[in-house]
């Protein structure tokens, strides 16, 4: 189940970069806060893929978001 955690909260980040992404280019800025985001969401997704045994199939991830969010609202 962390395998799950981190991947969702990883997916979130990468959510979240991406309006940061964005706004940077637009404003013709260094993407310094968007880099970080990418460079954090991207590690904690690659490593619950590679760490978790079996991985995750891309019409598993879903189910994972719907079950970690599940879990901490009960």
């Amino acid at each position: 189940m962390p395998y799950d955690l981190y991947l969702t909260i990883g997916a979130v980040i990468l959510v979240f970069a991406i309006p940061s992404v964005v706004s940077a280019f637009s404003d013709r800025h260094a993407p310094r806060a968007a880099s970080i985001l990418v460079l954090i969401g991207g590690g904690l997704v690659a490593w619950a893929v590679t760490q978790k045994p079996g991985g995750y199939v891309l019409t598993e991830i879903p189910e994972v978001f719907v079950s970690v969010v599940a879990q901490y609202i009960r």
